[in-house]
């Protein structure tokens, strides 16, 4: 919590290739001594967790869902009593959850997030489909638009989001697709409308496809990685961070 650094709260979940153990969300409001379950046991995985900056009572919380089954606690989820009651704010489908979103730090009634369709089974793992996207929202989560303007035309797999702290319009996605549009997307009006920058992916976007902007260069991105990779110019081109290190 940005305004408690007493108050923690942590997903608790198994491994992802085996998705077991669901346990839902923790909460501690005594920098960890000691927790409490807060629900969502059936969120299967959480990617993300978001605490309002000016109120504390206020979290968004991103569900992937279960791995092995539909349904579950599948979605974006918000409390407005610090965890003890939860609302689904964006649900898509029983095989869709929602992966990780950015909220406008000037409006928090602006967010926009991306949804992930997948669904592991003994013989093959579904990963994405037609219920993956990005979604914008301009009231607080209550209506949502799909967002197309700029974005791959066939299915989407994992999309993971990061805004740029040093330009709130901006908004990086790393975009699991077919081999001609898969890629590093780039907004400039906080997720209307995209352009493609690179055709950039990591090994294995079901793991990884997760993206970090500098808080003081919106050109400097990480991807992480199996090695961590660096583009200094907006996603255009990355280079590995390993480079890098030397020997002292």
């Amino acid at each position: 919590d940005p305004r408690d650094s007493d108050t923690i709260f942590v997903a608790a979940q198994g491994p992802l290739w085996s998705g077991g153990g669901d346990r839902g969300l923790y909460k501690s409001t005594d920098g960890g001594k000691s927790w409490t379950n807060m629900g969502l046991k059936d969120s299967g995985h959480i990617s993300q967790i978001w605490i309002n900056p000016e109120n504390s009572d206020e979290v968004l919380v991103a569900s992937q869902g279960p791995l092995w089954s539909d349904g579950g606690d599948r979605g974006l989820y918000r409390t407005m009593d610090g965890g003890d009651t939860w609302e689904r704010i964006l649900n898509i489908d029983e095989h869709t959850g929602i992966n990780e979103f950015v909220v406008d730090p000037r409006n928090p009634d602006v967010i926009v997030a991306s949804s992930y369709q997948r669904r592991r089974h003994v013989w093959v793992l579904i990963n994405g489909g037609p219920g993956s996207g990005i979604h914008k929202s301009t009231d607080r989560g209550k209506t949502w638009t799909e967002i197309t303007a700029g974005l791959p035309s066939d299915h989407m797999g994992r999309v993971g989001l990061a805004g740029a702290p040093s330009d709130p319009d901006m908004i990086y996605a790393i975009i699991e697709a077919n081999d001609e549009e898969k890629g590093v997307y780039r907004s400039t009006d906080f997720g209307s409308n995209w352009e493609k920058r690179s055709s950039y992916m990591t090994t294995s976007p079901q793991y990884y496809n997760e993206i970090v902007v500098d808080p003081k260069n919106d050109q400097r991105l990480y991807s992480l990685n199996t090695f961590t990779m660096k583009s200094e110019d907006g996603g255009v081109t990355f280079a590995p961070l390993s480079n890098e290190w030397r020997h002292v």
